[in-house]
């Protein structure tokens, strides 16, 4: 039987934070510049939404080997900081035709805040 689920902890550094805008090229400084992240409604500085979803899709690769994305579709109603200990899940909830169906979620261990959650599609 294949696994329905996977969860990985990760707790993300600044310097994470830091690489993945070098890479990417968003700069934004609420991610990067401590400054001005900490006179916005963050506090601090925060992940970028697409870190996070690089994480999850990696997670998706892993429970549904050989199959492609088709569809992904997040929110983030709340930010991921760095420091705090984040739990990403990647669950298998059903089957319609070849596409299988799952549901994303990244949350705070702390406190249990959900910081993305959304739904995605993979098929062959």
């Amino acid at each position: 039987m294949t696994a329905q689920a996977l969860r990985l902890l990760h707790t993300f550094s600044q310097q994470e934070f830091d690489r993945f805008a070098r890479l990417s090229g968003d700069n934004n400084p609420i991610h990067v510049d401590h400054g001005f992240a900490a006179q916005s409604r963050f506090g601090r500085t925060v992940a970028h939404g697409l870190l996070l979803c690089s994480r999850l899709r990696g997670m998706m690769e892993q429970l549904s080997p050989g199959l492609r994305l088709q569809q992904q579709s997040v929110m983030f109603p709340a930010p991921t900081y760095a420091g705090d200990v984040m739990e990403f899940s990647v669950n298998i909830t059903g089957q319609q035709g070849s596409e299988t169906l799952l549901e994303l979620q990244v949350k705070r261990v702390e406190d249990g805040v959900i910081t993305c959650q959304g739904q995605a599609r993979m098929a062959p």
